[in-house]
């Protein structure tokens, strides 16, 4: 069985939710997902992410895809 890299996508709703003074939570009854959901994407352990749910967060925040991710050095 192959071993998995680990991704090298880094999630930054920590910082875009900070700017925006909004917690967590009141992203995730925006958004309609759990706040364990969120918080997975948040903390860098997520290994998926739907379009819609990334749409969803982007429309709340006013932000695009750049703003919540970036990409590590190889």
């Amino acid at each position: 069985m192959p071993v998995e890299e680990p991704h090298r996508v880094i999630c930054h709703l920590d910082r875009v939710l900070e700017e925006r003074g909004l917690t967590l939570a009141a992203l995730a009854e925006a958004v309609g997902v759990s706040v364990v959901n969120l918080s997975i994407l948040k903390n860098n352990r997520a290994k998926a992410v739907r379009f819609s749910t990334l749409t969803a967060i982007c429309d709340v925040l006013d932000c695009g895809i750049g703003e919540l991710f970036s990409v590590a050095e190889a």
